[in-house]
C-alpha cells in the first residue's frame, strides 16, 4: 500500500486526486492540505510514502515545502504536480529534493504510475517536461564523468529506473548501481535528484 499526501490549493484539484488515490487498488491518501504551513507538521508526525506538491501555492511556495519536508524525512519522495514547465522552476525543484515533476494536465493513470514508479526507484516526469530539459541539454566541454556514466545519467535525467536503465544500455542492475555510485562521487551529490540537478545546471548531458 502506497500512501499519499497532497498539497495543493485548488479545492477540486485536491479532492479529485484525494478521490483518485483513495479508489486506486494498492493507494491511500493519507492527508491533504492546501498549504505548505498546514501540511508539513503533519507530515512530519505521519509520513506518507509520497507527496504530491504543487508549486504556486499561498504562503510558502512549494518548491520550499518540498525543501523542507526532505529535510526531515528523506525517505518520503516529494513529486511536483504543477501547470509550470519552465526548465529553471524545474531545476530549483529537483535541487529542493523533488523526485518527479508531473504537469496538472498529466491523466489518472500517469499520476498513479508516477507514484509507482518513485517507491520503485525512478524519477517520473511528465513527457514534454523530459523532453524540454533533454533537448536544452548541450554537453559540458569538460565533464568528469566517462563516456558510459553520462550515459547512465542521461537516462536518470529521463526519469529512467536502475533496472529500466539496465535494460536500455543492456547492462546488469548491479553494473547500473555501480555507475551511479561513481557519479555521485564524482558530482559529490547524494541522491537520483540532486544527480539530475547538477547535470540540469552543469550541461553534462
Amino acid at each position: 500500500m502506497i500512501t499519499v499526501s497532497i498539497v495543493e490549493d485548488d479545492d477540486d484539484i485536491r479532492e479529485t486526486l484525494a478521490l483518485l488515490i483513495d479508489g486506486s487498488h494498492g493507494f491511500r491518501c493519507a492527508s491533504h492540505f492546501c498549504d505548505c504551513e498546514g501540511a508539513l507538521a503533519a507530515i512530519v508526525e505521519d509520513p506518507p510514502d509520497v507527496v504530491l506538491m504543487d508549486i504556486e501555492l499561498p504562503g510558502m511556495s512549494g518548491i520550499e515545502g518540498a525543501a523542507r519536508i526532505k529535510e526531515r524525512l528523506p525517505d518520503t519522495d516529494v513529486v511536483m504536480l504543477t501547470i509550470h514547465k519552465d526548465d529553471d522552476l524545474v531545476f530549483q525543484a529537483l535541487s529542493a529534493g523533488a523526485t518527479g515533476y508531473l504537469l496538472k494536465d498529466s491523466g489518472p493513470e500517469a499520476i498513479l504510475a508516477a507514484v509507482r514508479d518513485v517507491r520503485e526507484g525512478g524519477a517520473p516526469m511528465s513527457s514534454n517536461v523530459a523532453r524540454m530539459i533533454v533537448g536544452s541539454f548541450r554537453k559540458a566541454s569538460e565533464s568528469p564523468l566517462s563516456p558510459r556514466e553520462t550515459d547512465v545519467l542521461a537516462q536518470l535525467c529521463k526519469g529512467q529506473s536502475y533496472r529500466m536503465i539496465g535494460e536500455t544500455l543492456f547492462i546488469s542492475e548491479d553494473t547500473v548501481h555501480f555507475h551511479i555510485k561513481n557519479i555521485y562521487k564524482k558530482l559529490s551529490v547524494h541522491s537520483k535528484s540532486a544527480a539530475v540537478a547538477k547535470a540540469l545546471k552543469d550541461k553534462l548531458v
